[in-house]
């Protein structure tokens, strides 16, 4: 039996590379998003309003406000008896430099045309980088698994938990300066489609779910009886995983 802190390790090599390299381009991609969404400046997503607002009271950076809220968060789960991943821990490191990095490459004071664009392909990137990180199967980011801890917790619905959160988070958030806007509404409606769209598209199938055409037997044969009864214990906690993160986006559409 593997050990369970390498679980998310163990592939073949050309499997788990590709899930490494999507891992890091999906974390790198939700920065730029972020960044893209705030620099519109037509109103942040839930949680950037409250690291706007930080920023405006501390004068720290972007990116080291939303890496000391991500360990706050991951603290969260320690009653919540959440198990953190690697690609937990990765989502907490690199999405508030990644966002620092994609903010010097986008000027402030931009036209409002150009903002106008720039907020729906803000979300339409957050979304892309959404499915790519959750799909590499290394674990949820800080938020999403803070949500999927209540509902395990408490029981309540997952939309529940989530809007009563972020609302908590967007209020204080705007209390300390951060911007609440039309961008906010938008991502709030838009950003759980969007993510249940691009989740299955971009999920890697591990190795542990791959049935060998081998073993595959004819419908109805002792052998694909066999391989049927091998494969579902395997693929059922995968399944689980990653299906549980999306329901945290579709579920409350934000």
């Amino acid at each position: 039996m593997p050990n369970r802190r390498l679980a998310s390790f163990d592939d073949p090599a050309p499997i788990l590379t590709r899930r490494l390299v999507q891992l890091l381009v999906g974390l790198f991609l939700y920065g730029t998003g972020i960044a893209m969404i705030v620099r519109a400046d037509l109103g942040s997503a839930p949680w950037d309003v409250l690291t706007q607002g930080i920023v405006r009271q501390t004068g720290l950076g972007f990116g080291l406000v939303v890496v000391v809220t991500s360990g706050i968060v991951l603290l969260l789960w320690i009653p919540l008896r959440q198990r953190p991943g690697f690609g937990t821990l990765m989502n907490a490191l690199l999405v508030g430099p990644a966002a620092d990095l994609a903010f010097l490459a986008i000027p402030e004071g931009l036209p409002l045309w150009l903002r106008i664009v720039l907020l729906p392909a803000g979300i339409l990137v957050v979304g892309l980088a959404s499915g790519l990180y959750i799909g590499a199967d290394f674990g949820p980011g800080p938020r999403d698994g803070l949500m999927t801890g209540i509902h395990r917790r408490t029981g309540w619905p997952i939309w529940v938990g989530r809007t009563a959160v972020e609302v908590a988070v967007v209020l204080a958030g705007w209390l300390l300066g951060g911007v609440v806007g039309v961008g906010t509404v938008l991502f709030a409606l838009t950003i759980g489609p969007v993510c249940g769209w691009m989740l299955p598209r971009l999920r890697i199938r591990r190795a542990s779910e791959r049935v060998a055409p081998a073993d595959a037997a004819a419908p109805g044969s002792a052998g694909a009886a066999s391989a049927a009864e091998t494969a579902a214990p395997v693929n059922a906690p995968a399944e689980a995983s990653t299906g549980t993160t999306a329901t945290a986006y579709s579920s409350a559409s934000a």
